[in-house]
């Protein structure tokens, strides 16, 4: 034990969390089917069969990256719950939904769930995204005590956000993405550090 009563992590622990956080950003610039392991061992700074070694395989450090984005998901959304302006489940979902537009700033946290879709034919992938989903919606649900409906509305709200970040329709100035864009708000992608 620590100081503070914590065990300390094991160096394995310590680059597994390494690893994920750096495939986050490698899969969500590629997705599953189009990312070798060693971009993402080079990315962490350690050898592929370490990564191997780690994770049993290119499927469990996907899912691994993937069940990350969704904790992070969660954590965003407690924050914005934390900050909200009343107690209302409309108040409560809002804020929700501001903190994930900040959140998703990050374009590879993003991009790596949207490639997480595209690749939901593994079954293992389609897993874990209703997992992460299933987290996101009980906790919402449970956090806003909003209705069945209106947490629908919240998901739904995310996904149309997903859309104009991607497509980057925030800046197209046309009747069909000013009707898709109006009274959202989003930040300017951030830039991954180089």
């Amino acid at each position: 034990m620590s100081s503070t009563g914590v065990p300390p992590r094991s160096t394995a622990d310590a680059r597994r969390s390494t690893v994920v956080s750096r495939a986050v950003g490698v899969f969500g610039r590629a997705g599953y089917h189009a990312t070798p392991v060693t971009e993402v061992a080079e990315a962490a700074g350690i050898s592929q069969a370490y990564v191997f070694r780690l994770f049993n395989g290119k499927l469990g450090l996907f899912v691994a990256a993937l069940d990350h984005c969704y904790e992070q998901i969660v954590a965003a959304l407690a924050a914005g719950a934390d900050r909200a302006s009343g107690g209302s489940p409309e108040q409560i979902l809002e804020a929700m939904g501001d903190a994930y537009a900040e959140l998703i700033a990050d374009r590879e946290l993003l991009m790596l769930q949207v490639h997480a879709q595209s690749a939901a034919d593994v079954p293992e992938i389609r897993e874990a995204l209703r997992r992460g989903y299933a987290e996101i919606v009980d906790f919402a649900k449970q956090r806003s005590r909003a209705s069945d409906e209106q947490v629908q509305g919240f998901i739904a709200y995310g996904q149309l956000c997903h859309l104009i970040v991607t497509a980057d329709l925030d800046r197209v100035d046309a009747p069909w993405a000013r009707t898709l864009t109006v009274g959202m708000r989003h930040l300017a992608p951030r830039q991954p550090p180089l």
